[in-house]
């Protein structure tokens, strides 16, 4: 195999290893521990279905919705910076 071809499927693996990355995007974002929303609730003292532990719930999943949406406009900014200065890497 010539060093081009050599070098080309090198490349390529690199390039797909980066891209898989990306593949576990749509997880929960670290900061909210990717915890058990029901033993987090409980563990405060509020029973099952009481109006404490419900608005726990919906907290939590308000919580969970900005975390997830300001990662993304952070990557989206990101994104657009770079392709707005390519001249800084």
């Amino acid at each position: 195999m010539p060093i081009t071809t050599a070098s080309r499927l090198l490349a390529a693996a690199l390039l797909a290893l980066a891209l898989s990355a990306c593949a576990a995007r749509n997880q929960a974002p670290v900061a909210m521990g990717n915890d058990d929303d029901d033993a987090v609730c409980q563990s405060r003292g509020y029973a099952q279905g009481s109006p404490e532990y419900v608005a726990c719930r919906k907290d939590r999943d308000v919580q969970r919705s900005a975390a997830t949406a300001r990662s993304d406009r952070r990557q989206r900014d990101l994104g657009e910076y770079m392709l707005n200065h390519p001249e800084r890497p």
